[in-house]
């Protein structure tokens, strides 16, 4: 994990982020106040079940939702302190890939199957920079080398089919990395890859940021996944930020039922012939996001003022937070 300037104004700050998405069958209340801030050189972890908010917060940064049916409808996401919400498209398109890139959840998908893998590197570099066609297919050769995919100069000619599912996440990280971006995004960069790949990824992750001081937001559901490799820790459910805290205090003593119930499903090695535990339920529609707290149906803490109120964030230390009326207490359990 890096070393960070607590002092220092963040890269990139989201702040009261509201996000709907407008449909046939209601208005889906995707995210709903999301705040969260990266340091230059900081790794901040996004966590939560599928459909909490996390890749729509992403690619509400990125500026490439779907508008419509999505609609921002609240709050600034800055970079730099200029509020990208308010900058004109000519602005976005400059700081997308230049300034904050991301790295896509499904490679094979985010790959142009017809062009090789070179090309779809060389096309920005060529495009957004203006060199030569040479000089770009030496530095695809480069940021191939780069992410440690080998014989980088025959592989730049092939086409993504012809790629593993590890070699595609490279090359996506490279591609991601062509511009020399300050922050990096990746989505769930180790969907369907097998354990020992899933490492591969995180250390090279790990790396590039390091060497690079980039700021760096991990999109995962897993929280084994980035136990070694995030200085802070966001998690959200139902579009809300529900818990932030540094990496290490939140695995010592999670300040949210949510987070302690995903924490308590994890497979240890130390339990094994027992249960494995699960969070009972599923999570709420947005169409119909529960009153007050949205995760009191699946909450064995759960009480009158819970399903009554909806929970501030409360402050629980120097940078952390969880939104839960009993907060305090689930942490000193």
């Amino acid at each position: 994990m890096t070393t960070v300037d607590d002092n220092s104004a963040p890269l990139l700050e989201v702040k009261d982020l509201f996000v709907e998405f407008r449909t046939r069958d209601g208005v889906a209340k995707v995210l709903n106040g999301v705040s969260y801030h990266v340091n230059a050189g900081e790794t901040l972890a996004v966590l939560g079940e599928s459909g909490s908010g996390k890749s729509v917060t992403a690619q509400t940064i990125m500026g490439i939702l779907d508008i419509p049916p999505a609609a921002v409808t609240g709050g600034s996401i800055k970079y730099h302190g200029e509020d990208l919400l308010k900058a004109s498209d000519d602005r976005r398109r400059e700081v997308r890939g230049e300034g904050i890139a991301m790295i896509f959840q499904d490679a094979l998908s985010a790959l142009n199957p017809v062009f090789t893998v070179g090309y779809q590197i060389e096309e920005q570099l060529r495009i957004r920079l203006g060199v030569s066609r040479q000089a770009a297919r030496k530095r695809a050769v480069e940021l191939l080398d780069l992410v440690r995919i080998p014989n980088a100069a025959r592989r730049v000619r092939q086409y993504p089919h012809e790629f593993s599912g590890g070699m595609r996440q490279r090359a996506m990280i490279a591609m991601s990395l062509a511009l020399d971006p300050e922050m990096l995004i990746a989505d769930e960069p180790t969907t369907a890859l097998d354990v020992t790949v899933q490492a591969q990824i995180m250390d090279l992750l790990a790396e590039i940021q390091a060497e690079r001081r980039m700021g760096l937001i991990l999109i995962t559901h897993d929280l084994g996944v980035v136990a070694e490799v995030a200085d802070r820790i966001a998690v959200m459910y139902a579009g809300r930020i529900v818990e932030q805290s540094d990496a290490p205090e939140l695995y010592r003593a999670p300040g949210h039922p949510y987070t302690e119930a995903l924490l308590e499903s994890l497979p240890r090695v130390d339990l094994r012939g027992q249960t494995l535990n699960t969070i009972k339920g599923l999570p709420p529609s947005l169409l119909k996001i529960p009153s007050g707290c949205p995760f009191h149906p699946r909450c064995r803490r759960a009480e009158d003022v819970c399903r009554s109120e909806v929970p501030p964030q409360h402050r629980l230390g120097l940078g952390r937070t969880s939104a839960c009326h009993f907060a305090e207490e689930v942490v000193a359990r």
